[in-house]
């Protein structure tokens, strides 16, 4: 199969679990808070319930091998067919929340968590491991714009049913309808009669015992700051649209923030396939944090149009360009158990944005005014982007031997 034909794929599938899965509710939340429907604390509830369900599903990545060895060790699933799965549970839970039964929308919230998690996971470990295979690890990166053109195209879309006066509920349907489409348009891509079995079995231990002692320490490092990211960067993502109107309400231009977003998401993922495989992916990972946590205080420092627009472009360069290079670092350090190690980062990073909302509904609740409560989540989230940052340029200088090569094997 031609690589092209793999990196698009994996653009799209992505692209349906995380642009619209996932951050759809985004910019239809001022919809569903003009409808009438929420309120903020409901908001940051459904996020939370997503987000959890993000978290249930990446861990049911990591610990595969456990589970399937307590209920006697049937054949493992393909990669593929859960890709599929999850695509197509996308579809319908999106769809679901077009029905009036609020009572619903968190199971259904937390169900599409749990899918994109899926298909994130085994979407990144399939396409990065064909395309390493046929020669071109850089065009990973690619699969990657796919949550920046999903985030583009839903952000746009709102804007239009915004300015036609459509409903939140309109929304659900059309992005529900539009994750079908996408989903139909790939399926014969994830299928290969030939493909082994989602892997479960662990490699030996380096002969060097010092060296997997360095490569068990440099995991848990980037498991944590993994998890850093997902809660520097969820509480811009989840309210965006909403800081925006607190500050700039009679603005012509709100609904643009969103899709400027998804624009430097793209523009991060198509930058970082430019960038060699031998770099040193700890020193650019400290990079994106940093730029990463710009976006998020640029709204502070300069809390107008200009402000917001560049912090939004700002904050959507690195966001996915932190998780090729995550994720090129797992293969690195354990190429024999990628895919349950890029569970365990999806995890943590799932329990890092669960603790976003909340947090901010906490403070929102104990702040003057929703835009002081906004204030100082956002100053928490920088400075938590800025301790990854830290985090990594250490590791860089603590672990010369992981510097260097970070090729994908």
């Amino acid at each position: 199969m031609p690589p092209w034909r793999i990196a698009a794929a994996g653009l799209v599938s992505l692209g349906v679990a995380m642009g619209i899965g996932r951050f759809a509710f985004t910019p239809l939340l001022p919809m569903m808070l003009a409808d009438g429907v929420i309120d903020l604390p409901t908001a940051s509830w459904l996020a939370s319930a997503n987000y959890f369900g993000y978290l249930v599903g990446a861990l049911l990545c990591t610990f595969q091998p456990w589970i399937w060895r307590r209920i006697g060790n049937p054949p493992a699933p393909r990669a593929t067919l859960l890709v599929r799965g999850g695509m197509v549970a996308t579809a319908f839970l999106t769809l679901g929340m077009a029905l009036d039964l609020p009572a619903a929308w968190p199971a259904l919230r937390f169900f599409a968590g749990v899918a994109s998690a899926l298909v994130f996971v085994y979407t990144s470990g399939w396409c990065l491991s064909r395309l390493a295979t046929a020669g071109v690890p850089a065009m990973g990166a690619l699969i990657y714009t796919g949550p920046g053109a999903g985030i583009m195209l839903s952000g746009l879309a709102a804007s239009a049913m915004v300015a036609l006066k459509g409903s939140a509920s309109l929304g659900w349907l059309i992005f529900g309808l539009l994750a079908a489409v996408l989903t139909a348009l790939v399926w014969p891509v994830f299928h290969s009669r030939h493909e082994a079995a989602a892997p479960l079995t662990h490699s030996k231990p380096p002969a060097d015992r010092l060296t997997s002692q360095r490569h068990r320490a440099e995991v848990v490092l980037l498991t944590f700051a993994y998890g850093l990211a997902g809660f520097g960067y969820i509480i811009t993502a989840t309210f965006l649209p909403v800081i925006a109107r607190q500050t700039l309400a009679d603005s012509a231009w709100l609904d643009l923030f969103w899709p400027i977003f998804g624009l430097g998401v793209i523009a991060g993922a198509l930058i970082a396939s430019r960038i060699r495989p031998t770099r040193n992916m700890r020193l650019l990972l400290a990079g994106c944090y940093g730029v990463q946590a710009l976006g998020v205080a640029a709204s502070l420092v300069s809390p107008t149009l200009a402000g917001f627009a560049v912090g939004s472009l700002l904050l959507g360069l690195p966001f996915t360009a932190i998780t090729f290079f995550s994720m090129q670092e797992v293969r690195r350090l354990r190429p024999q158990q990628a895919p349950s190690f890029m569970g365990l980062l999806t995890a943590m990073y799932g329990v890092g944005q669960i603790a976003g909302p909340p947090l901010a509904s906490a403070l929102l609740a104990r702040s003057a005014s929703p835009g002081a409560g906004f204030s100082r989540s956002l100053e928490i989230a920088a400075a938590a982007l800025l301790l990854g940052a830290v985090l990594y340029l250490w590791a860089a200088w603590r672990y010369p031997a992981a510097t260097g090569a970070s090729t994908a094997r």
